[in-house]
């Protein structure tokens, strides 16, 4: 047990984060430009994803395994909010107004692989949604309800909130540490580090279909404009930090 899983995972995915936040979508987002139809499918996508991650992993901590058990925590549950999220957007019939995509069916179908094979990279998928949903989520849901007029009343935004994580800087330094307690050898780490990367790319695959939708909504030159790369500098989505 090296106790370095939460900096390998880190320096790890870099690379791949940083190309995820280069994908069209994702730079529109960021650029402010959220369309309502595009962003309502990212949400019904999502729902698939995190119902999957989450019935898996709290299988296997009802099973009491030693690894999946503890890195098990339920305040960071999203389904529920995604389900407030797609009655706001879709109304009350919202289940049979919504399918998982290709990639979202490949993403679903990844997740359960692992965790019928080698549980322990579900923790690949709980870092890399989890932690970037806390480290940029109030910025995303800032961006979103201005970018759609939404007010805190009307919701569409419970995604990015979580009431029972008030203290998300401290939560984090608490998921490290677990991380890095994990009773893991050195190869299961390295696998993890790979699944998280393969997550990334999974994740990216998503975004890209959605490009599509929000290019009908904007236009091709709108969207050239706003994706044109830049040749100082960055911006960050969510980082693990």
């Amino acid at each position: 047990m090296s106790g370095n899983l939460a900096k390998k995972l880190r320096e790890g995915t870099k690379k791949a984060h940083t190309a995820a936040e280069n994908m069209g979508f994702i730079k529109c987002f960021l650029k402010g430009t959220v369309e309502k139809n595009s962003y309502r499918k990212l949400v019904s996508n999502l729902y698939f994803v995190y119902s999957a991650m989450e019935e898996e992993m709290e299988k296997h901590f009802e099973q009491d395994h030693p690894v999946v058990s503890k890195i098990y925590f339920k305040q960071l549950n999203r389904k529920n909010s995604l389900e407030q999220d797609l009655a706001y957007y879709y109304g009350a019939n919202w289940q049979n107004q919504i399918s998982p995509s290709t990639a979202t069916q490949e993403y679903v179908e990844q997740i359960k692989q692992i965790s019928a094979s080698e549980p322990e990279l579900l923790i690949a998928h709980s870092y890399t949604r989890y932690i970037g949903d806390l480290s940029g989520g109030q910025v995303l849901k800032n961006i979103a309800k201005k970018a759609m007029n939404l007010s805190d009343e009307e919701g569409g935004t419970a995604f990015y909130s979580f009431p029972d994580i008030p203290d998300e800087k401290g939560f984090k330094a608490n998921y490290r540490q677990v991380l890095d307690e994990l009773p893991i050898d050195e190869a299961t780490e390295d696998r993890i580090v790979e699944a998280a990367i393969a997550a990334f790319h999974i994740n990216m695959k998503v975004f890209e279909e959605l490009e599509g939708n929000l290019i009908k909504a904007i236009g091709q030159i709108v969207f050239n404009t706003l994706t044109r790369r830049r040749r100082v500098g960055s911006t960050e989505l969510a980082t693990a930090e």
